[in-house]
């Protein structure tokens, strides 16, 4: 590993580098926070697939993609008089600082739940109207529902069993085939939207991350799909002409090899 006067020396020729592009190159010089926005999207997802794939050389790779996005920001920022990377590393420090206040501080924490509802807690003191204004509306739904539930908990409302958080998910369900019955398609949809609440929720209880955990499962589909595909095709098969029972003992074989 890196010596901290090693890393500080990398994170310096980085910002040297940056400061080139920016002066010479045709493409950095046009660059503005708008036209980065979604790029910088792009290369957060990228990063996000390689943590699922646990591929340590493909996560450095990609930090370092997100990493040029921050510098670039905080560059366009400086142009502008606004901020440099510095005020952004400070802000982030006196951050940190100011909300782990048991390990800054007097306070006490026994738990991982305190640091969390003290964290929410002075998130309010800080001017905040509302726990949920940190959470984006851009966020997708899947995450923005983990967020809105993690944050709602983090000042105590929230159930006390696991037991009841699936009761919950029950009583949802219920309500959806009721709808499903009547064949009203706007309740249908509204009660779809709360099993998924009621099942995001009841993940956070079991300690699953329903958006790696739907990922996953996601990768698992596909790598069995494509395997259906690829096995098929070596026997001169077409799949637009197999039955479902012909494409399923394919699809069983994949079991085999991807769990």
């Amino acid at each position: 590993m890196n010596s901290r006067k090693d890393q500080l020396d990398a994170f310096n020729r980085l910002l040297d580098i940056m400061d080139d592009l920016r002066e010479k190159c045709p493409w950095d010089q046009k660059q503005t926070f708008e036209s980065l926005r979604h790029l910088t999207i792009e290369e957060t997802y990228e990063l996000a697939d390689a943590i699922l794939e646990n591929d340590l050389p493909e996560i450095k790779k990609e930090l370092g993609d997100v990493l040029l996005h921050i510098i670039f920001y905080a560059k366009i920022a400086s142009e502008k008089k606004a901020f440099d990377i510095g005020d952004v590393a400070t802000a982030i420090s006196e951050k940190l600082i100011h909300r782990h206040p048991h390990i800054y501080g007097n306070i006490k924490v026994n738990n991982e739940e305190d640091v969390k509802r003290n964290w929410e807690q002075l998130k309010l003191k800080e001017g905040k109207k509302s726990v949920l204004e940190g959470v984006p509306q851009s966020l997708p739904a899947v995450i923005k529902a983990s967020r809105i539930q993690e944050k709602v908990a983090g000042i105590g409302f929230d159930w006390e069993q696991p037991e009841q958080v699936w009761d919950k998910v029950q009583e949802e369900l219920s309500e959806l085939n009721e709808e499903i019955k009547a064949g009203n398609s706007e309740n249908i949809e509204k009660e779809f939207g709360d099993v998924l609440f009621s099942m995001i929720n009841y993940a956070r209880f079991i300690n699953v991350n329903p958006e790696n955990a739907l990922e996953k499962t996601n990768k698992k589909f596909i790598n069995r799909f494509q395997y259906l595909e690829r096995e098929s095709k070596k026997e001169g098969k077409n799949l637009a002409d197999m039955s479902l029972a012909e494409m399923d003992i394919y699809w069983e074989k994949s079991k085999e090899f991807f769990k």
